[in-house]
């Protein structure tokens, strides 16, 4: 028989609205449910300002919604405190940004090292060991700026899964890259979580990039927000 399967996020109701300069409210993010098993890999597409960003960022709880449920490896980040929030994020949650946020006064290591500061704790013999596998062996002491850019992707990459988390969120995690190492950028990522039985969850234009998903979903089918402006 087969292991029941975890979910790792579950996302109800989930609302976001922004207020414009006229006072007018705009409903940006209106998801009625959203789950993702672990090991599961999804990729999404949408329109640019669709509201694919605003979505990952309240998955993560680095904005909060108006109304809604997101629970991550079983805990409900919208009943949390802002510093509860920050601490289920860190403990459960990486997240590859497209514009990578690296510390630049950091080594490559110094960077990941810190990703894992505010989780379950610094392993500098893991974190060295991600920086190696993702082909970093000879620039763990290199700051961002002595990097190329594919070079500083991986050190996002690495630092996102420094913490062993449950569920990786990538937005437009290559759109800095060339194709080809954009290919081999995304096929690092998904080696990675599967690797550590992460759920993944990727936005992306490229159609190159969804082509290597099973599940693709068109954020307009997940967000009533985006299928109105679509109308």
């Amino acid at each position: 028989m087969a292991a029941p399967t975890t979910t790792v996020l579950e996302v109800r109701s989930l609302l976001k609205r922004f207020r414009g300069p006229s006072g007018a409210s705009t409903t940006v993010v209106d998801v009625p449910a959203f789950s993702l098993a672990a090991g599961e890999q999804v990729a999404i597409r949408g329109a640019s300002g669709s509201g694919k960003t605003t979505f990952l960022n309240l998955i993560a709880g680095i904005s909060t919604p108006d109304a809604g449920v997101v629970e991550i490896a079983g805990h409900d980040l919208t009943a949390l405190r802002p510093s509860q929030r920050d601490r289920v994020r860190a403990r459960h949650v990486g997240y590859v940004f497209q514009t990578f946020n690296l510390l630049q006064g950091y080594t490559a290591l110094e960077n990941v090292l810190a990703g894992m500061m505010f989780g379950r704790g610094t392993d500098e013999p893991f974190a060295r060991d991600l920086l190696c596998r993702v082909g970093l062996a000879d620039r763990l002491h290199h700051q961002p700026k002595a990097l190329s850019v594919g070079q500083q992707q991986r050190v996002a990459v690495a630092r996102a899964l420094a913490g062993r988390p449950d569920l990786v969120l990538a937005d437009e995690p290559t759109g800095n890259l060339d194709a080809r190492r954009a290919s081999e950028a995304m096929a690092m990522i998904r080696t990675l979580c599967r690797a550590q039985d992460a759920a993944l969850l990727v936005v992306s234009h490229s159609p190159a990039i969804l082509r290597r998903f099973d599940t693709v979903l068109d954020f307009a089918q997940l967000n009533r927000a985006a299928r109105e402006v679509a109308a």
